[in-house]
């Protein structure tokens, strides 16, 4: 186990992926093998956090996406315009090695990912995700992603709300001390 701080920068041909081990095959498969064949290619991008210098402590990708207006739950749709799809980020894979877990870096991953996701110039109304299990769907929803309602393991986030928690941080930490 390891104390560094983490430094997030998107993945480059100098980070060593041989030795990550997240504990899940398809996950540690695609990072070895295909990711750099996805950005190549620009159907993603992915982002690590390295420790101890060049390290790769966990990693998580970004493409674009769409949602399906008539997926989302009525209560919103109903708040948005009447297209068939409304424009997303989809996180795709998000995954901390096996010494790094149990230190928070599975929240900071998602944290950046939401902060990108916000400070793009890009229209986007959530950012989303494919949870592989229950237990995943279980880390988005503490996170507050909502799931959909005729898919419980895709779960969104409305970048408002993101921006919303954002700017209420920010005027409870410019208040001065009592």
């Amino acid at each position: 186990m390891s104390s560094a701080p983490f430094r997030l920068a998107p993945l480059a041909t100098a980070h060593d992926r041989a030795a990550f081990n997240c504990g899940s095959e398809p996950l540690d498969r695609y990072f070895r093998e295909h990711v750099t064949q996805d950005i190549r290619r620009r159907v993603a991008a992915c982002f690590v956090a390295l420790a101890d210098g060049q390290q790769i402590a966990g990693y998580y990708t970004m493409a674009s996406a769409s949602l399906m207006l008539a997926d989302l739950p009525a209560s919103i749709g109903k708040k948005l315009p009447r297209y068939p799809t409304v424009p997303a980020v989809r996180m795709g894979r998000l995954a901390v090695d096996e010494a790094f877990k149990g230190q928070g870096l599975g929240g900071a991953l998602l944290a950046d990912a939401l902060d990108r996701a916000v400070r793009s110039e890009i229209a986007a109304y959530a950012l989303m995700v494919d949870a592989k299990d229950e237990a995943a769907a279980a880390f988005y929803r503490h996170h507050g992603f909502v799931a959909l309602p005729d898919m419980p393991l895709t779960l969104f986030l409305p970048l408002a709300t993101v921006c919303r928690r954002l700017e209420k941080r920010k005027t409870q930490h410019a208040r001065p001390s009592a």
